[in-house]
């Protein structure tokens, strides 16, 4: 009996031992967490940023362009614009041209579509499905329409008269082509060396008379660049007299008479591309007393540079004005 009781009190205490034990384990209950309130609005989802890249501008016959983007297969039917478009860096864009483009040598990767002289070959440039064709002011307003009138987006663009019309001719095509960054550097280079070249030519007083030969088919009645044209523009700023302002007419013959009354200082032969030497002008009948012929200064020069009123204009000024006052460059 007594052996039974030790074994009960032991087993009382076992149980308030392992009672205690599981009461100490237990957590104590804590009080739910408060949230403070806030005021900070909620993260907004993050949405993709739509670019539009729609492009319109209006050319000089007064159209305007829409383009969805910039234009990616480009024709040129002009020379002018087709040394604009590599300028402002878009040339690989273009697939198509005339035969007269063939400046820079990298136009010539470009369908040649002939020289336009019997029309522009509407059926071909139509198979091609370009996004732009650029023509220059050679184009009548008429035959821009009719292209239009196909469903072709036509971006027709005057000749400039000075170096600020050709900045904006240069800044124009690269509207078109999204190639603003490079017009700027390009717009930026041209003004500086056309400033250069005025500082250089500021002191000049002597203005001689130039003859700038384009066409001497007819060696007793040559065509002349007139008044209002841009070589014209280009003589003068490099001080120059260009004989043709005093004739009628923008592109226009003059007799070998009237070329022996004006007498000019300078002769320029434009038209030495196509075998026409000083040696030929000189034997040209009462050609040898000009002053330019007897004093010896009759030049070549590259047609191109100054007919094409493209960046290249900038340096048909500087060979002009090196040509007329080579005095001042000698330093």
């Amino acid at each position: 009996m007594k052996k039974t009781l030790v074994i009960l009190n032991v087993l009382i205490v076992l149980m308030v031992t392992l009672s205690a034990c599981v009461q100490g384990a237990a957590p104590e209950p804590t009080s739910p967490a408060v949230v403070e309130p806030t005021n900070a609005p909620p993260t907004a989802v993050p949405t993709e940023e739509i670019i539009d890249s729609t492009i319109i501008a209006t050319d000089d016959l007064g159209t305007e362009i829409v383009l969805a983007e910039p234009a990616q297969k480009i024709i040129s039917i002009s020379p002018s614009l087709t040394e604009i478009l590599f300028s402002v860096g878009a040339g690989d864009r273009l697939i198509g041209r005339d035969s007269n483009s063939m400046y820079p040598e990298e136009a010539a990767a470009a369908t040649d579509l002939g020289g336009m002289w019997d029309g522009i070959p509407i059926e071909d440039i139509l198979a091609m499905e370009p996004d732009l064709i650029l023509a220059g002011e050679i184009f009548a307003e008429d035959a821009i329409t009719e292209m239009r009138g196909l469903g072709l987006t036509v971006y027709w663009q005057k000749n400039p008269e000075d170096f600020e019309g050709l900045y904006k001719n240069v800044s124009d095509i690269a509207v078109l082509t999204g190639t603003e960054d490079v017009a700027d550097e390009l717009i930026i280079s041209m003004t500086d060396r056309v400033s250069e070249l005025d500082d250089q030519l500021a002191s000049v007083e002597n203005i001689p008379l130039v003859f700038y030969e384009l066409d001497a088919s007819d060696p007793a009645n040559p065509y002349t660049p007139g008044a209002g044209t841009f070589i014209s523009f280009i003589i003068s700023r490099a001080k120059g007299l260009n004989l043709g302002d005093s004739l009628d007419g923008a592109w226009v013959q003059v007799s070998s008479e009237e070329l022996l009354a004006q007498n000019p200082d300078i002769i320029l032969l434009a038209d030495a591309l196509y075998g026409i030497t000083a040696e030929m002008v000189a034997e040209r009948a009462g050609w040898a007393e000009i002053k330019a012929v007897s004093g010896g200064e009759i030049y070549s020069f590259d047609p191109f540079i100054l007919s094409v009123p493209g960046p290249r204009l900038v340096d048909g000024f500087e060979q002009v004005a090196e040509i007329l006052h080579p005095e001042v460059f000698d330093n």
